[in-house]
């Protein structure tokens, strides 16, 4: 086996730096280049209203529906089931009145 000396020894360390970040951009460009590519397909495919049969936003309902009565139940588990019968129902939460959650034991 053949000696080396330390600048040979430091070029070649160079040289295997050199091919890893290569590497990298190269596997970082081929990555940016497919998002876009997937993401030029989705927005073709997105149908495109006129600006007269544009669908109009909903306003938001304003305030809250009153007092909410919880029955040994955590306030932060009546916030998520309050949000799942909103999510479930199709509806923004503040469109719906809750009056009091009640756990039920089995």
């Amino acid at each position: 086996m053949p000696d080396i000396t330390i600048g040979q020894a430091g070029v070649y360390a160079l040289l295997g730096y050199a091919v890893v970040f290569a590497g990298l951009i190269a596997l970082m460009l081929v990555t940016i280049l497919f998002g876009k590519l997937f993401t030029m397909k989705k927005e073709e495919k997105a149908p495109v209203l006129p600006a007269e049969t544009a669908v109009p936003v909903p306003a938001v309902a304003p305030g809250t529906a009153g007092k909410l009565k919880l029955y040994n139940v955590d306030p932060k588990t009546a916030a998520m089931i309050m949000a799942i019968v909103a999510d479930k129902m199709g509806k923004p939460i503040n469109e719906l009145r809750f009056l009091s959650i009640k756990e039920v034991a089995e």
